[in-house]
């Protein structure tokens, strides 16, 4: 007989599976590029296939949500990492623009399907046992668990070619196949650990062809729900915004690195060990997130107001700092304080959403997310080709005062209860 699955045994399966999810990807992060060079990518071709990564991302965002809601969380994890391990596969053997395509491709699929269902399956499976549980310890366990895994997916990821008897393209594939190695042991994780929270009418072919029909009814009620719920607007609002900063960050700061260290060759060097420090600032900032959400009295306005303000303040650290060591500190007090807030954001988010919707609704954020950063992407270097990368990056501090002000507005009115708030208190008021 198999154990009842607890809340707390929910959140240890939820952030173990986090972990092994970025683990794969953080040993692929060191080698993927340099790789495509090794094997005679000009900077604009890998460009071009990255981009084919975030076309097919953002295309599928809400469809796999939808699918997610509508065949269950297990049998879109467990895709996710085939597509993952496919994906890696494809990215070792690679040799040309279309196959490296490919793999970037399948890599954007198996991110678009990972993007919600295992944090809607851990919310449901929690709230299955207590519908009022608060679930920010758990998003905030997983969130260090994730940079944690991305962290020691890197080191791996970075030293494996050294300890190889061999050089160039085979070394740097090498840590590709371990990737997908621990894809695969992630889903066989996922088939073990992630218990079915709703049992479907039907099983295997019958409930795909069910599932895949029903997704664009889960889509539409999403849609609509996000259209009348004023806070998960903010909400998406808020990820936008934090997709525009984080571009400004990830793209620009390794330029900015390179110019304060004095060379490219330093400033890479530089900012790879910045990159290692700032995942363990944010796993660290997550850990934080229940004492600080504690601190500020459970106002999910509070927390995401004051630590944007902070953030807004380091981010203009970085971009006047006037050495390494300073912009350094910045950057990653950046990501702790950006590790703090989205923890208490998440619950909000959820408690704005019921379990139906729930998957395409962290798709959704997930989408907000990504279209902030390709706007990011976009406008940000022109504006530091006609005033200077400390002036782009002043552009995402004030986009983090934005944000602030945007959170002001992060606070239920009187008589606007959510949906899973009207969920729970429909069994008292029936009792």
């Amino acid at each position: 007989m198999r154990a009842a699955l607890t809340p707390d045994r929910a959140r240890r399966r939820f952030v173990g599976l986090t972990a092994l999810r970025w683990l794969p990807a953080g040993i692929a992060v060191p080698v993927s590029v340099l790789l495509a060079t090794a094997r005679g990518l000009t900077p604009t071709e890998i460009g071009v296939t990255v981009a084919v990564y975030g076309a097919v991302t953002l295309v599928l965002e809400l469809p796999t949500g939808g699918l997610a809601d509508a065949i269950g969380h297990r049998p879109v994890l467990a895709l996710s990492g085939l597509f993952t391990t496919a994906g890696l596969l494809t990215l070792a053997v690679a040799d040309s623009v279309l196959l490296f395509s490919a793999a970037w491709a399948l890599k954007g699929v198996a991110r678009a399907l990972d993007s919600g269902p295992l944090e809607a399956w851990y919310v449901d499976a929690t709230r299955a046992e207590d519908p009022t549980a608060d679930v920010t310890r758990g998003l905030a366990q997983a969130g260090a668990a994730d940079g944690a895994g991305l962290c020691v997916g890197a080191v791996l990821g970075g030293v494996l070619p050294l300890l190889l008897d061999r050089s160039g393209a085979a070394a740097l594939a090498a840590p590709l196949l371990l990737a997908a190695v621990v894809a695969l042991l992630h889903v066989t994780a996922v088939l073990l650990l992630v218990v079915p929270v709703r049992r479907p009418a039907t099983s295997g072919l019958a409930a795909l062809r069910s599932g895949v029909r029903e997704v664009p009814l889960v889509v539409s009620a999403t849609v609509r729900l996000v259209r009348h719920e004023r806070l998960l607007r903010l909400l998406l609002t808020v990820s936008l915004l934090v997709g525009v900063v984080l571009s400004s960050l990830e793209l620009l700061g390794p330029l900015h690195f390179a110019d304060l260290a004095g060379s490219p060759e330093l400033g890479s060097a530089t900012f790879g060990i910045v990159t290692a420090i700032s995942f363990a600032a944010a796993a660290v900032g997550s850990l934080l997130a229940p004492a600080v959400g504690r601190a500020a009295g459970g106002s999910v306005v509070l927390v995401s107001a004051v630590t944007s303000v902070l953030a807004a303040a380091t981010i203009a650290a970085v971009a006047v700092a006037p050495g390494v060591v300073v912009a350094a500190v910045a950057y990653s007090a950046f990501y702790l304080l950006n590790g703090a807030a989205w923890p208490s954001r998440k619950r909000l988010l959820h408690d704005r959403t019921t379990s139906a919707q729930r998957s395409t609704t962290v798709s959704a954020s997930s989408l907000a997310l990504m279209v902030g950063g390709i706007l990011g992407n976009l406008l940000l270097p022109r504006l530091a080709g006609s005033a200077g990368l400390p002036a782009a990056l002043l552009a995402g501090a004030a986009g983090m005062l934005l944000l602030a002000v945007v959170s002001l507005g992060l606070r239920p009115r009187p008589g606007e209860a959510g949906p899973s708030e009207a969920a729970a208190a429909a069994p008292a008021t029936a009792s």
